[in-house]
């Protein structure tokens, strides 16, 4: 529980609307409780009334009335106050999380994908939900007891202490007891569908390889039973919710019986009168209406517990590389320098071995080898996503760690192998290299890709939305709109790793040919496995780890 205090801050930006809805609640309970208690004591009062006549009918029938629209109007401002703050929250969650994840850039080696999907989604709605159904039910619970309790101290005395304990163990020590014995639970659910959602994520990728080899049993079999182990912890979770809800109806039979018998020997002896009785009776009924989400809400405060730790740990997480802390600025220039590098993902092998090679301001330079050869490494360690264990990285002939990261990601640009086409317009995608860009801008760019006459001839011309994952493009098309990107970033070094991934020999062949005359001055280095065309300047071929 003591990281959902870690993230104290967030909600505390967020008291006013929560305190509103909290009060907004309360009102509603206390109008409830109120109405009820009226009704009982107008129709007995009315039904043992003699002289029809003298009984006032008018005030109570305009309470119950007044009660009723106060109730409406209450849950009405309630619910609009507790959705636009969980609304606030959400927004708040995935700023301080995104802001996390971008430090720890790449994220493939450090979560897994379902791992990733399971914290960016699962966890923050568990964090973004928990004052709606579980902090807000349970304080709205605790203050009606206290004012219920007062209330019995006032008419039935020797009902207050029966009731004050029932309710206790009702709000306070069956939902605790439910937590910690929910806690162990909710991690294994969670634990169960983040396997589940990766088996999930890894049969729709290689679906058609799976039915081309007949692998669909196994790994059918491995879903199902993934599965089963998802389905044993969220019935474990339904069992305890089920018995602690037991308990909680036992509690409020248990207050209503004992405040039923003190208040017949209250009537016996003339200390209270029938229709204030039954107005008791049910008010204290109305009442354990706040512990009807309890259960709920204990679980899920379980279940948000789970989950605070789980980001709380993502936070924690060490970035890849410590910022300098008296950063120096870049020289102009697109010269590079590697010298004596070394780097391995693990200590049993180096994939870079006193890797030392340098590239001029302006050259266009391929760097070709095998597969774990280290040539995405050096894009890796060139945008300084991570640091060499040895040896030096220098642009321009300054030490890559003595200058800050933003500087330096102005510097260098990087297109992947995987470089995504987002769901949006051309320009959109053309804009994440430069916000700034205008359009003449863009056109000019992919002019100089190849692409301005497919996109002149577009009815929505730049503002024509691309399909997910750049669909509606051909591969071909797809690459050269990632590459514009990427020069239209204005980097003096641009770097690309494996740009024509996905590309037949011929489209690849023209692609390659062509990048010497975009580079237009700017130093470039083009990580491939294809046969590199004359028109570059040098070709570096890389062998475990080193220039051969």
């Amino acid at each position: 529980m003591n990281a959902i205090l870690y993230f104290a801050p967030l909600f505390v930006r967020l008291r006013r609307p929560m305190l509103l809805t909290l009060l907004l609640s309360l009102v509603t309970l206390a109008a409830g409780i109120a109405l009820l208690g009226l009704s009982g004591w107008f129709l007995t009062a009315a039904a043992l009334s003699m002289a029809g006549a003298a009984f006032n009918l008018f005030v109570p029938s305009a309470g119950v009335r007044g009660l009723s629209f106060i109730r409406i109007l209450s849950r009405y401002g309630e619910k609009l106050s507790g959705h636009d703050a969980t609304l606030k929250l959400l927004s708040n969650l995935r700023h301080w999380l995104f802001g996390r994840l971008f430090r720890l850039v790449p994220l493939d080696r450090r979560l897994g994908r379902a791992d990733l999907i399971s914290r960016l989604l699962a966890d923050v709605e568990a964090l973004d939900t928990m004052f709606l159904v579980a902090l807000g039910p349970m304080s709205t619970a605790a203050l009606a007891g206290v004012a219920m309790t007062a209330i019995l101290v006032f008419l039935l005395p020797s009902a207050a202490l029966a009731y004050a304990v029932a309710f206790v163990v009702a709000t306070l020590v069956v939902p605790t007891g439910l937590i910690m014995l929910s806690q162990s639970s909710s991690d294994q659910v969670s634990a169960a569908t983040s396997a589940l959602r990766q088996s999930v994520l890894d049969g729709l990728d290689g679906h058609q390889d799976l039915v081309l080899f007949g692998a669909k049993g196994e790994v059918q079999a491995s879903m199902a039973s993934r599965a089963t182990a998802l389905s044993k912890a969220k019935r474990k979770l339904g069992l305890l919710g089920a018995i602690a809800t037991g308990l909680v109806q036992t509690c409020a039979g248990a207050s209503l019986l004992a405040v039923l018998l003190a208040g017949l020997a209250a009537l016996s002896q003339r200390q209270i009168d029938g229709p204030v009785l039954v107005g008791v009776l049910l008010a204290v009924i109305a009442s354990f209406e706040a512990t009807a989400m309890l259960v709920r809400s204990a679980t899920r405060l379980a279940g948000a517990a789970a989950a605070a730790g789980r980001l709380q740990a993502l936070a924690e997480t060490l970035p890849p590389i410590a910022e300098a802390s008296n950063p120096k600025p870049l020289p102009a220039g697109g010269s590079v320098a590697f010298t004596d590098v070394r780097y391995s993902y693990d200590a049993s092998r180096h994939v870079l071995d006193g890797l030392t090679f340098t590239v001029a301001s302006g050259e266009c330079v391929a760097i070709t080898g095998p597969s774990g050869a280290g040539k995405s490494t050096i894009a890796q360690l060139l945008l300084r996503l991570a640091d060499p264990q040895s040896g030096a990285i220098s642009i321009n002939g300054r030490d890559l760690r003595q200058v800050a990261s933003s500087q330096l990601h102005q510097h260098v640009a990087l297109m992947q192998q995987d470089a995504p086409v987002f769901l949006d317009t051309i320009g959109a995608n053309l804009s994440v290299g430069r916000a700034d860009a205008d359009a003449p801008s863009m056109l000019d760019v992919l002019a100089a890709v190849g692409l301005k006459d497919f996109v002149s001839v577009l009815p929505d011309g730049l503002d024509t939305i691309v399909g997910e994952a750049g669909r509606t493009l051909s591969a071909g098309q797809a690459r050269r709109l990632c590459l514009a990107r990427t020069l239209l970033s204005g980097a003096e070094i641009v770097v690309l790793d494996e740009p024509t991934s996905g590309l037949d020999g011929e489209s690849e062949a023209r692609f390659l040919a062509d990048l010497p005359i975009l580079a237009n001055g700017r130093t470039m280095i083009v990580i491939t496995h294809a046969e590199v065309p004359p028109q570059f300047h040098r070709v570096l071929c890389l062998r475990s780890g080193r220039v051969a």
